[in-house]
């Protein structure tokens, strides 16, 4: 039984990732590796699904809820999986972990439709401005989410994923009438030149 949706759009619904699902986040994943290569340059790990599952933010950053979604079409098969997380280092800031599309999606527009209808369910839960980190180098990523909004403020360098090492870019867009100025003033680790 796949419990009810958290929101839902043309042709596909949002369901949180339960343990049960772990399997089939696995063969998503299998499925899709393009991500995992570009950030860390190997596919996925046998165990990258439960290690997506019990992810945690740092433990000295403040935090008060984390979903991960999976986005399944009308036969219920996975297309896409966003990681969120709630009030993340300060109240009213939500941030967006994971965002995978199935690779035979890419270019259908339809990566545009799932995350539109992930934003709205963010802002409706209260969100002020909604930050992710992107890989320098992750082409279609980076091109994405400019496209979706979301303005640089800072790089962070030297981030190890897997066997690589990235430049990540910070990026933000301000939701229900939070600023740039006022999110960096709340969240001091995102100012340019931060340690």
């Amino acid at each position: 039984m796949d419990g009810a949706a958290l929101f839902e759009g043309p042709g596909f619904r949002a369901l949180e990732v339960t343990e049960a699902d772990i399997p089939a986040l696995q063969r998503f994943f299998e499925e899709n590796p393009e991500y995992f290569l570009a950030v860390s340059g190997e596919g996925p790990r046998a165990t990258q699904a439960r290690e997506e599952f019990e992810d945690r933010p740092p433990a000295d950053w403040p935090w008060d809820g984390k979903w991960i979604l999976r986005f399944v079409d009308g036969e219920g098969e996975i297309v896409a999986l966003a990681d969120v997380v709630r009030n993340l280092l300060a109240t009213g800031v939500w941030h967006v972990g994971l965002f995978v599309v199935a690779t035979r999606l890419h270019g259908s527009g339809r990566a545009g439709r799932y995350y539109d209808a992930l934003e709205g369910w963010i802002r409706a839960g209260g969100a002020k401005w909604l930050r992710l980190n992107v890989a320098v180098g992750n082409s279609r990523a980076e091109r994405f989410w400019e496209r979706m909004g979301f303005e640089e403020v800072r790089r962070r360098d030297g981030v190890r994923i897997g066997d690589q090492v990235n430049t990540m870019r910070v990026m933000l867009k301000p939701l229900a009438g939070g600023s740039l100025a006022e999110h960096l003033a709340r969240v001091p680790r995102d100012r340019p030149g931060s340690p």
